[in-house]
């Protein structure tokens, strides 16, 4: 790309920037964050834990590509495993999200202390799932009484499982025991 080639496109990227800051429709809202929650407070917490399989779109995305703020498609999960909360109905699991075909597992050592990468654009949380992959699905019961994975900013709450012997699958699950002692 020649200089003014590159200098009319940072022109106009910056020119669309400002006017989305300008424009009153478009709510920009910054990811803030006063404590993360350790991995054992979340296991705590949080009123289900299950291991679930992103399957199909409950309701397909309206708009084009994705958004860094509250996704409005909602994903249906398939839940293999209730590790805590066994005695309430999570069937059927939806939860508002994307699907895609990219793996997104937590590059950080299990305990996990910060949510995967697609968590980290801007709204403080993970939404896009791999389609066909398991989640371990951290849930908290919303005044509404629904449940959410959307409850713990920047925390590792509705993290990709990896297909065979995950760690952090291993140690939510050793963590359990140990709370039931």
């Amino acid at each position: 790309m020649h200089r003014s080639a590159k200098t009319r496109y940072s022109a106009i990227v910056f020119l669309l920037f400002i006017g989305l800051l300008l424009d009153q429709n478009v709510v920009v809202q910054a990811c803030s964050v006063i404590r993360m929650s350790p991995p054992e407070e979340l296991v705590a917490k949080a009123d289900v834990i299950v291991r679930a399989n992103a399957a199909s779109y409950e309701k397909e995305p309206a708009e084009a590509g994705y958004s860094t703020g509250f996704p409005t498609s909602i994903v249906k999960f398939e839940v293999k495993e209730t590790l805590k909360g066994k005695n309430i109905a999570v069937e059927p699991l939806l939860i508002f999200g994307y699907l895609n075909n990219d793996d997104d597992y937590n590059d950080h050592p299990s305990p996990y202390t910060f949510v995967r990468r697609n968590g980290r654009g801007g709204s403080c949380f993970a939404s896009t799932y791999k389609k066909g992959a398991d989640f371990l699905l951290f849930l908290a019961r919303k005044e509404s009484g629904e449940l959410t994975p959307y409850w713990s900013a920047l925390a590792p709450v509705n993290e990709q499982l990896r297909p065979v012997n995950d760690e952090w699958l291993r140690w939510v699950k050793n963590q359990l025991g140990a709370l039931r002692k």
